[in-house]
């Protein structure tokens, strides 16, 4: 760990906030389809309408862009520090949720058609505790596979994750900045709640083996 100016810290929290940004989903698609994923589906620019839409091959490149998008910050985050200006934690914190803000509120889009934030909030949190990851995910694979629903698993890896930080860190703060990513994520997720409420939510995969 290396003391960072403060002219660098912020310059790492902008950093954070324009790699957040980048649509990795929409690039993606537009490179390699004809689909415009904001139009179709469900119109997020995420890894589980990319993968329905244009294929589980670009899905996955979804998966893995949107995750970075919140490990590589993190990772950046924790290799300098602006001390004593500011504890480690908090600025390790602030980065991620840097990160996680524009992936929700991408400038390039005009603050518009963001992802849902799951995927980059794991990316972050992966870096600053992986056992926490590891439960998170563990639960997410156990409800979507009990549910057939990605956005099943989705809500219980976010609900696992603050507890999971907390209990594997030991430091509040970490634990209040998985909680917020938790908070939004439901929030974006709020239409497919009452579709998962009323049975209507699309299938993982369905009984007659299509998408």
């Amino acid at each position: 760990m290396m003391p960072a100016t403060l002219f660098a810290a912020v310059g790492l929290v902008v950093f954070a906030y324009l790699f957040g940004s980048i649509p990795f989903g929409l690039v993606l698609t537009r490179l390699f389809t004809s689909v415009d994923i904001r139009r179709e589906g469900s119109g997020n620019i995420g890894a589980t309408n990319v993968r329905r839409l244009a294929g589980t091959p670009l899905g996955i490149l979804t998966l893995a862009g949107d995750a970075s998008k919140g490990a590589l910050p993190v990772y950046l985050a924790q290799m300098v520090t602006p001390a004593p200006i500011i504890a480690q934690e908090v600025y390790v914190s602030v980065i991620a949720l840097a990160a996680f803000f524009g992936h929700l509120y991408p400038l390039y889009m005009k603050l518009k058609n963001g992802g849902k934030g799951v995927a980059t909030a794991v990316g972050g949190l992966a870096v600053i505790s992986p056992a926490a990851v590891v439960i998170a995910l563990a639960a997410f694979l156990l409800a979507a596979g009990l549910s057939n629903r990605v956005s099943a698993g989705s809500l219980t890896a976010a609900a696992i994750l603050p507890p999971a930080i907390w209990w594997a860190t030991r430091m509040p703060v970490f634990g209040v900045c998985a909680l917020i990513m938790a908070l939004l994520i439901y929030a974006r997720h709020r239409d497919n709640i009452k579709r998962l409420l009323n049975g209507t939510e699309p299938q993982i995969k369905s009984k007659s083996g299509n998408r």
